[in-house]
This record gives structure tokens, C-alpha cells and sequence, in this order.
């Protein structure tokens, strides 16, 4: 009967005879009917994204998700007696991070509230997330006021986080799976989440922009330093460069961060650059009074910029996010991200090599959103491709431009190469990326691929060192870790000890699987050795070169047992080679 009432409901808005529906979820109703042809008979499962989907939504917003954890926490600490569950979106609704009772996890996962859940409005209908990405505003959808049947037992209140351009960046939703109060009992979430969507763009613009003035303000005094409204980053010239979201509203209601990003500090306020010293904590805080152009007055705190420090001499210079987010303390691999940084800022076609699943797309995308300027990034797998894909590229007449990320490019046959090679002598626009599992250079001199196309992808070449040979481990185990899981449970020395002496054949992505497993079967706060599954291939026993196994034995510390484990050979084996080649070792 439930049903019925509720697809009668949608269908009095449909045509315009509803009163008990605010205009918001009545348009997004009519939306979910004649834009997305959504059936409201229907009850839709939650959509969940694979498992390699929620890893890439997560790596993109990792930065996002660092800053607002610690405020989601102490949120969460707030409501967690109450039942609510709180999600972090990203801009294209997938949830990337989450927070609820773990006891309740079998129905949080089948009503959508965690990891994976995709709300876009397309998909998950009137909702809180899909609605709040729509509007760009905090909404309540409130049980019955959801579009889909298989949610009208939730009420959801979602606020926008916006980044420091004003560009929608991520949505927090706090959520209840049933709900015994009315939709307005719901005004407490609302103002919670509005708080904390604030609080983590205030930390966003800190963060963001440590070598500008920021002047942060506030319309009363009292927390003026410690929880101020909005705020502002201004360049040496006193224009406005960065902005939290309240600071439109502040200083001029119904604008947009366009109008107000680029403007110069005194057209809006009676305040220069030069006036900003006066706003510091040397004053106390009720005398701190800034005046808009229009007579309304505000309270200002001033925050100077940092000192930049002095560069290493053996570093070149702070990398990009997606870069410094790729490696942790591996010498050889942060020569390489350095590398990386420096042609980032270029247009050098650039081979990227290394085995499969080492991170040669991650890192193409962090090389990309190192470039001075965003254009699109374009993914073009080169197995089994269509040739006449290439040829349609470049007929395009320039509608691409930016980043061609070829990936496997060894996988091309005779006329795809030429088809490719034919574009890229055209296509002036492109930046090339390619990627490759083989010594490309070997099988360009062997005739099996064209050398005048090797030489138009291989202007520098970087190399992904494997899973095996990385010093970094450690780093990049807790990381992925962190990545899968809220609670982020510890690991046991036994099973540390366990992940650092295989193989990893199947490199990252291998080491994902393991961890995604572990996590799966692991009791308790721990995982443990008895957690993690067997390796899917024995290692084989390999040799390796001089170079190759300096290598190996640095990762690991020296370690003649460890090392020889990866190899899959006897401690002897080990030994003997090293003792034969003069290399050093240990244990």
C-alpha cells in the first residue's frame, strides 16, 4: 500500500498538482521521470561501484579525504549514539569515505550508506547527495521524499564542499537508515553538516594556500580566530586568489567565485594588502572591524603568509600532489618523481615503463595534473584497439587537446601503429603519455615496432621500478590500508614481515588484492598472517643481474633470507651471487 501511495505521490507532481512537496524534490522528481527515464514503481538497489572504480575516485580525492578525516571524526563522535551514518562524496557522488556502526553493516551496505555507494541523481534518483550536487545547496530528503522505493525508509542531510576556485569538490551527507522524527527534527544534522562542510574548506584554503595572506572573517568576534565564517587568499598585489564558500555570501550575496575570484581586496572592502598586519592576533579581536564597500561591517583575522623554506640541494623543489602523493622515502623513485615534475611543465612525449600493475596510469595522470594548465586527459587502452579509432582522432579538428594517454603501447599491430603515427604527426596539440610492460627500444631495434613512432613517444623515458625492488613498502602498505578502510586496522609484525618477502608479480594491483582479501577475513583490529591469502602464482626462481639485485637487497634491508623469498631461491643461492658479484649484504 506503501508503494502505491508513493508512486501516486510522483505522479501528482508530475502533473502539477502536488502541495506537500517543497519545489526542490518536486523538480528532481520531474527530472527522474523525463530526464532519466526512472521508473517510480521500481525499487532500485543501491548502486556500488567495482572495487578498482572506488580505488581511483579515492586516489583522485586522497588529499580531500586527509583534510576533512580528523573533522568527520570528532562529527561522528558527536552523532554516533544517535544511529546516523556520515558519508563523504566526491563531486560525482561516489563515496569515498564513511563513518557508522559496524554492527549494522549488512544493512548499511544494502541501503547504499558506504564505501562505493554511488548517489549521482541519475542513478540513485531524489536523494541527498544527488540533489545537494544538482542544486549546489545543503538539502533534507527526508524518507518519502526520495524518488526510489528502496530508500524512503532513509532521511538524508547533505551539504556541498566547495574548493578554493568555488568549484563544487565533494558533498557530506549525514544519513539515518529509519527515522522516527518528522523532516523538520532534522534541522540539527542540517546545521551540523553545514558547520562541517565549512570547517573542512577552511582547512582546504589553509592548506592550499600557505605562502598567501589569508583573511579570514566572521560577522561577530567572539570565534573569530578559532571557527571564523569565511575566508579569503590574496596574492602580494591584495587580489583575491582563493575562497571558502561563505565568503561569496559575506562579502557579496548572489555572486558567484568568479565574480569575486581575480578582484582586488579594496574594491570590496574599506582594507588593503598593506592594512592586513593591523588584523593579526596583536589586536584584540572586537577591534578587528573590516568595512564592505556597502557599510556592513565584519571582524577580520589576518594570517601571514609561511616563510618559504630554503630547497635541499639534492631535491628539485616540492612536487605536485599526484606526484608527492605516489612514492614515500625511495630514493630512486623520488629521482624519478622529481624527473617527472620538471617535464610535467613541458610537452615532451613521454614513455613511461615498468611491469604490469607498478602504476604507470596513476602516475600519467599525476605527470597530467602537474601541467601548467587543465585540459582533458584522454585514456586510449592499445590493446585490440580499432585503427581507424586513430584515424578519427585526428579528424577532430583540435576538439581534444590536452593529455593522450596511450596504455600498453607494445600491444599495437602494424597498421594501428601507422594509423597512430599518422596523429600524432598531425596533432600538435596532443601531449603523449604512452606506457609499456616491454623494453619498447629492444623491440623497436628487432623490427617489431616502427622506430620513427618510437621516437615520436619516447622524448624521455621514466621508469616504475616493480613492487619487489621499492624501498618504500612500509609506506606504501599503510597507505593502501588507509585507503580501504575507515577503522584502519593494525598489521602484525608476522604479517608484515609475510607481505614484504614475496614476490608481487602482479606488483600493486597484486598487493590491493591481498590487502582487499585480508581486510575481508580479518577478526578483530588486527591483520593478522593466518588473514592473508596465498600468493595466486609461486614465484618461479629467477636470476637476476648485478644491478638488479643491489637492488633487490636494498629493498630489503640487506636481508640475504627476504631477498632470496622474492626470488623464490635458497639463503645459498643468494649469498653465492652476491659473494660472486662483490655486493653487500646482511642477515
Amino acid at each position: 500500500m506503501q508503494d502505491i501511495e508513493h508512486v501516486k505521490e510522483i505522479a501528482s507532481v508530475l502533473q502539477g498538482n502536488s502541495t506537500g512537496r517543497d519545489g526542490l524534490v518536486a523538480e528532481s522528481w520531474r527530472r527522474c521521470v523525463e530526464s532519466y527515464g526512472m521508473d517510480p514503481a521500481r525499487a532500485e538497489p543501491a548502486h556500488i561501484v567495482t572495487d578498482s572504480e572506488l580505488r581511483e575516485h579515492r586516489e583522485q580525492a586522497e588529499r580531500l579525504i586527509a583534510i576533512a578525516r580528523s573533522g568527520l571524526q570528532e562529527l561522528f563522535r558527536q552523532v554516533a549514539g544517535q544511529n546516523y551514518v556520515l558519508l563523504l562524496a566526491d563531486s560525482k557522488g561516489v563515496t569515498v569515505d564513511f563513518f557508522g556502526d559496524r554492527r549494522f553493516e549488512d544493512d548499511l551496505r544494502s541501503a547504499g550508506l558506504y564505501l562505493g555507494s554511488d548517489w549521482s541523481e541519475n542513478l540513485a534518483g531524489t536523494c541527498g547527495v544527488g540533489s545537494c550536487i544538482v542544486t549546489g545547496e545543503a538539502v533534507t530528503i527526508h524518507q518519502t521524499d526520495h524518488f526510489g522505493l528502496a530508500h524512503t525508509p532513509l532521511s538524508c542531510t547533505a551539504a556541498p564542499i566547495y574548493d578554493t576556485c568555488g568549484m563544487l569538490s565533494a558533498v557530506l551527507d549525514i544519513s539515518l537508515l529509519r527515522s522516527a522524527v518528522p523532516k523538520s527534527g532534522q534541522n540539527l544534522a542540517m546545521n551540523l553538516v553545514r558547520t562541517s562542510a565549512r570547517r573542512v574548506e577552511m582547512a582546504n584554503l589553509m592548506a592550499m594556500t600557505r605562502r598567501k595572506w589569508v583573511l579570514r572573517f566572521s560577522a561577530s568576534p567572539e570565534f573569530i580566530e578559532v571557527d571564523p565564517e569565511a575566508a579569503v587568499a590574496l596574492d602580494d598585489s591584495g587580489r583575491i586568489v582563493g575562497l571558502t564558500h561563505g565568503a561569496i555570501d559575506l562579502l557579496r550575496p548572489a555572486a558567484s567565485s568568479a565574480e569575486i575570484i581575480g578582484q582586488r581586496l579594496d574594491a570590496l572592502m574599506e582594507l588593503s594588502v598593506d592594512d592586513l598586519p593591523d588584523l593579526t592576533r596583536g589586536r584584540p579581536a572586537e577591534e578587528r572591524v573590516i568595512r564592505l564597500k556597502d557599510g556592513r561591517g565584519l571582524f577580520g583575522h589576518a594570517i601571514a603568509p609561511q616563510a618559504v623554506p630554503l630547497p635541499r640541494a639534492r631535491t628539485g623543489g616540492t612536487l605536485p600532489d599526484g606526484l608527492a602523493s605516489f612514492a614515500g622515502p625511495d630514493p630512486a623513485i623520488q629521482r624519478m618523481l622529481s624527473e617527472a615534475a620538471r617535464l610535467a611543465r613541458t610537452q615532451v612525449p613521454l614513455l613511461i615503463a615498468g611491469e604490469t600493475g607498478t602504476g604507470k596510469e596513476r602516475l600519467a595522470r599525476a605527470i597530467h595534473a602537474g601541467a601548467p594548465t587543465e585540459r582533458a586527459f584522454v585514456k586510449l587502452p592499445c590493446s585490440g584497439i580499432d585503427p581507424d579509432r586513430f584515424a578519427d582522432l585526428e579528424a577532430s579538428d583540435g576538439n581534444i587537446g590536452g593529455t593522450l594517454f596511450l596504455g600498453g603501447v607494445e600491444d599495437l599491430d602494424e597498421r594501428a601503429q601507422a594509423r597512430l603515427l599518422a596523429l600524432v604527426s598531425r596533432r600538435g596539440d596532443l601531449r603523449l603519455i604512452a606506457s609499456t610492460r616491454t623494453d619498447l627500444a629492444a623491440r623497436s631495434n628487432a623490427g617489431l615496432f616502427r622506430s620513427d613512432l618510437f621516437f615520436r613517444l619516447a622524448g624521455a623515458t621514466l621508469a616504475v621500478p616493480p613492487l619487489r625492488l621499492r624501498q618504500d613498502f612500509d609506506w606504501l602498505l599503510d597507505r593502501l590500508v588507509r585507503q580501504r578502510s575507515a577503522a584502519v586496522p593494525r598489521i602484525s609484525p608476522a604479517a608484515r614481515a609475510e607481505l614484504k618477502a614475496r614476490a608481487w608479480p602482479g606488483n600493486i594491483r597484486e598487493l590491493e588484492s591481498t590487502l582487499d582479501v585480508a581486510l575481508a577475513l580479518a577478526e578483530g583490529s588486527a591483520i593478522d598472517a593466518t588473514d592473508l591469502p596465498p600468493p595466486p602464482l609461486a614465484p618461479a626462481e629467477a636470476t637476476a643481474p648485478e644491478d638488479d639485485l643491489q637492488a633487490l637487497l636494498d629493498a630489503c634491508d640487506g636481508n640475504m633470507a627476504r631477498a632470496a623469498r622474492r626470488l623464490g631461491v635458497n639463503r645459498s643461492t643468494i649469498l653465492r651471487r652476491a659473494q660472486k658479484l662483490g655486493l653487500s649484504r646482511s642477515g
